[in-house]
């Protein structure tokens, strides 16, 4: 089942006015040394996206710069541990982390998510509600039968007996990135390899820069 294209729903509660800070995003991304960034890591499971983005969050980290990454399975724990895998949980799922990885983005913050988020009405839902530039797509690609090989969780293996149902990939689609700001073939890409290319996607868009203290 595919998600239909969905407008931003305005807020149920009633008498709110958005506060405005005096300590702006610019100012805190002038302290932290580099500029705030969602880096989206997409990908079916097992194609390497907390992988990667745990050691982009890496360098970064020894670089001096301000990083969080937000995980799927760790975010279900908590923020989203309300939901389930239907395709309306997993649309909730993904508008939560997008509000969540904005607020990171004022805060200053590079902030790296690593979620198979299936649908690109539900990627392209994120991006739009961020500054253009804000939001970096990372595609990481890889035949699901190798991600299958990697499967240290099983969850392959008990889709396909139907334990597991609505998998990505099995018995849910998985739409790939049509334009992503950047694709890593990990089936055939070492991890340094696959960092790499994220750290020059980072200096391309002048996410890190000479020009700033720290990174």
């Amino acid at each position: 089942m595919k998600p239909a294209e969905t407008v931003q729903k305005p807020p149920q509660s009633t008498n709110i006015i958005w506060h405005h800070a005096t300590i702006k995003r610019e100012h805190r991304q002038r302290q932290n040394g580099h500029a705030s960034v969602v880096l989206w890591f997409t990908g079916l499971s097992g194609s390497g996206k907390s992988t990667i983005a745990h050691a982009v969050e890496e360098q970064l980290y020894q670089m001096g710069c301000r990083t969080y990454v937000l995980d799927g399975d760790n975010v279900r724990h908590g923020l989203c541990g309300d939901l389930g895998f239907s395709t309306e949980d997993r649309r909730e799922n993904i508008r939560r982390i997008g509000e969540m990885a904005k607020l990171f983005v004022d805060a200053g913050l590079i902030v790296l998510t690593a979620f198979i988020s299936p649908f690109r009405a539900d990627r392209k839902r994120v991006r739009g509600i961020l500054m253009p530039g804000d939001f970096l797509e990372i595609y990481c690609k890889c035949p699901i039968e190798v991600c299958e090989a990697r499967d240290v969780k099983q969850l392959y293996k008990r889709a396909r007996t139907g334990e597991v149902p609505e998998f990505t990939g099995i018995s849910s689609p998985y739409e790939e990135p049509l334009a992503p700001d950047l694709a890593i073939d990990t089936a055939q890409l070492s991890l340094e390899q696959s960092v790499n290319a994220v750290m020059t996607l980072l200096r391309e868009r002048g996410v890190i820069t000479s020009g700033f203290q720290s990174c």
